[in-house]
């Protein structure tokens, strides 16, 4: 079977420019993420932060972010990308522009987790791709968006030192991230007038009730609340790191009040859950015979996340430093070997979705979770007995199973059910962050060489339930604003 791809550069097609507008949004999010990492040394000296205090604000950057996947989720089904992106582009750019402003360490992690919210926006474009392009392309575009997006950080390490010394002066750094905010505030608006929600004539489908995903059976609804659990475990296990136990960043009160506030959350979602779904428990209710879906579907596809995205985020943040320390190369070298591992987005997705489009997701997924299980424990092995060019040459082939893996379950996402594509895709990825969070808390707990294990042991999980996902095949069945039924071919 042929390689199913896309004229990526012919502009003059609606859904090749509304991809390019997409990924470029997409892009931007992640250049606002990821603006103040490379900085925070500048930042450390110019604030005179403690070692804990650099800690807290890189731990609060991807805090909000858990929870902020699961409304944008929900809003982006309510309201529609086009909206959503723009909306969430201003905001943060004018949040990036209050944290260029702070002249206190409270001012610095008050508005960085509140700077959070941007790393939702990946939720946003995927419904939107899924909504130009058909099922035999979607893995591929889907690949492209958020490989090509994701670069947003890399683009960011490399280029806010440079732009700090280009500003000049001890405020150099404030510039720098201010810039970031500019663009984003301008691109919203460039957004929301050359993207439309769907082509023309088509219908922009919306969940019947707004809040909680439709599942489609009792047993469905159990398993759905049950897989809430691991989002608020995580932000508990980030109050506790910020607590007295952990960096004594949070005093012990403020702690037990975090604590409180994020059970509050819990209850609050899975009472949107519950009137979401209460009618599966009417007497008189009749299980669909079309239209539904299997909740399997969307659980395997967290996992899988968590498993890929969640250690890419763990793997970037270590390397350089694995590396210092394992080979004893100057930390300009460890920082390129690091910069590699995420430059493989720009390849490697794409590719995951590419080959999925044409020979299979479920056959994708699996390939891909198996070779990032064998890629970590290899790395596992790696020590200072190796030779420099052998351990770069795995972490690469590590990296591109690892992306290809996120390609994959991206491919799949858009397929499942189209009016709650959105809310798929948040859940979907905030595991990917609720990975990160807690693979990032092992490694503070243990060896690199731990570590590693760790990571092929929750990839070999993910593999495992692999094997269980259905390909998508047939129609998905959904119903307009009118109660017109529609069928969208799925393969």
């Amino acid at each position: 079977m042929a390689l199913k791809t896309i004229p990526l550069f012919k502009w003059s097609e609606p859904r090749i420019r509304t991809l390019h507008y997409t990924w470029l949004a997409f892009f931007i999010t992640f250049l606002i993420w990821f603006a103040h990492a490379p900085l925070m040394p500048v930042m450390k000296e110019y604030f005179d932060l403690t070692p804990a205090q650099v800690k807290a604000i890189l731990m609060l950057n991807v805090a909000i972010t858990i929870p902020a996947r699961i409304l944008i989720g929900v809003l982006v089904d309510k309201f529609g990308p086009r909206k959503s992106y723009s909306f969430l582009l201003a905001l943060c750019g004018a949040l990036c522009l209050l944290f260029a402003a702070a002249q206190s360490f409270e001012w610095l992690a008050i508005s960085r987790f509140l700077l959070g919210f941007v790393g939702a926006g990946f939720v946003i474009g995927i419904r939107l791709v899924s909504e130009w392009f058909p099922a035999r392309e979607v893995g591929i575009a889907e690949g492209v968006y958020g490989g090509w997006g994701n670069f947003g950080a890399a683009v960011a390490s490399m280029s806010m030192p440079v732009l700090a010394l280009a500003f000049g002066g001890e405020d150099g750094w404030r510039y720098a991230i201010a810039s970031t905010g500019i663009i984003a505030i301008i691109y919203s608006v460039i957004f929301y007038r050359g993207v439309r929600d769907t082509p023309e004539g088509s219908t922009y489908f919306k969940p019947q009730k707004a809040g909680g995903l439709e599942v489609s059976s009792k047993s469905d609804f159990v398993f759905y609340a049950l897989m809430n659990v691991p989002l608020y475990l995580a932000l508990a296990l980030l109050t506790w790191r910020l607590s007295p136990s952990g960096l004594n960043l949070l005093s012990a009160d403020n702690a037990l009040i975090a604590y409180v506030v994020i059970a509050a959350l819990a209850f609050y979602q899975w009472t949107k859950i519950w009137h979401v779904n209460k009618h599966l428990f009417d007497k008189d209710h009749v299980a669909p015979t079309n239209g539904g879906y299997k909740f399997k579907q969307v659980a395997i596809l967290n996992v899988a996340y968590m498993a890929c995205f969640g250690s890419e985020l763990a793997v970037v943040s270590m390397l350089p430093l694995f590396f210092i320390d394992t080979f004893h190369i100057s930390p300009v070298y460890a920082g390129m070997t690091a910069g590699c591992f995420a430059v493989m987005n720009l390849f490697a997705r794409p590719g995951g979705g590419l080959f999925s489009d044409s020979y299979g997701r479920r056959k994708m997924l699996i390939i891909c979770l198996l070779g990032q299980t064998i890629g970590y424990a290899a790395m596992s092995q790696m020590s200072g007995a190796w030779a420099l060019p052998m351990a770069i040459a795995t972490v690469l082939a590590t990296s591109v199973f690892v992306q290809g893996a996120c390609g994959a379950v991206y491919s799949v996402v858009p397929l499942i059910q189209r009016r709650m594509t959105g809310q798929i895709a948040g859940m979907a990825g905030a595991y990917g962050n609720v990975g990160g969070v807690t693979f990032l808390t092992i490694l503070s707990m243990v060896s690199p060489i731990h570590f590693f294990w760790v990571l092929a042991g929750v990839s070999a999980l993910a593999l495992t339930g692999a094997l269980f996902i259905d390909e998508p095949k047939g129609h998905m069945v959904e119903k307009d604003e009118q109660g017109n039924v529609h069928l969208i071919a799925v393969e």
